[in-house]
């Protein structure tokens, strides 16, 4: 059970805040998963929103590529909702189900080298805090430096939103699967 009451309508936050609200289920379809908690401080809500779209729908970034990084930060930091959600956009993109138990059990075994390369450089930053320069050549290279730049940033997102629903208790969504730790 979450540890706040989660908010899902504008009635539930002062008027001054409600145009955040809106823009929120503008862009997402709803009030849901962290924003029910963000919203508590609106001004937070409003801003991770507007990061949030850049990071999930714009850019050069494959979206399979940000879907893994999103799995991978859930994973290191046991965050059950992001989990949840993300494996099941990883199945809509097709990510196998080697991959995903993979990433579900914190190695790298039998999963394609691209996908690999995205989980190791995740999980450097998130165990280690820093990483190597092999790896950020190869991803340079990969991505170009806008495309390493979206994919750290895609990092930091995810950890926000991990280290919120981990803060707050947030459960996994229905309908996703549940990470056990």
């Amino acid at each position: 059970m979450a540890r706040l009451p989660a908010i899902t309508t504008k009635t539930q936050v002062p008027a001054k805040d409600q145009p955040i609200v809106d823009t929120i289920v503008a862009s997402r379809g709803a009030v849901q998963g962290p924003f029910t908690m963000f919203l508590h401080c609106p001004e937070v809500a409003g801003r991770v929103a507007h990061l949030g779209a850049f990071v999930r729908f714009e850019g050069p970034l494959d979206m399979r590529v940000r879907v893994l990084a999103a799995m991978a930060v859930a994973r290191e930091l046991d965050a059950v909702y992001v989990w949840g959600v993300q494996t099941k956009a990883a199945r809509i993109l097709g990510v196998s189900e080697a991959t995903i138990t993979a990433i579900r059990e914190k190695h790298s075994r039998g999963v394609p080298p691209g996908d690999a390369q995205v989980l190791e450089f995740t999980r450097q930053l998130m165990i280690r805090h820093r990483v190597d320069d092999a790896s950020v050549k190869a991803l340079r290279e990969r991505f170009g430096d806008e495309g390493f730049i979206q994919l750290t940033g895609t990092i930091g997102y995810y950890s926000l939103l991990a280290m919120t629903v981990n803060a707050c208790e947030l459960e996994a969504a229905a309908d996703t699967e549940v990470l056990s730790a």
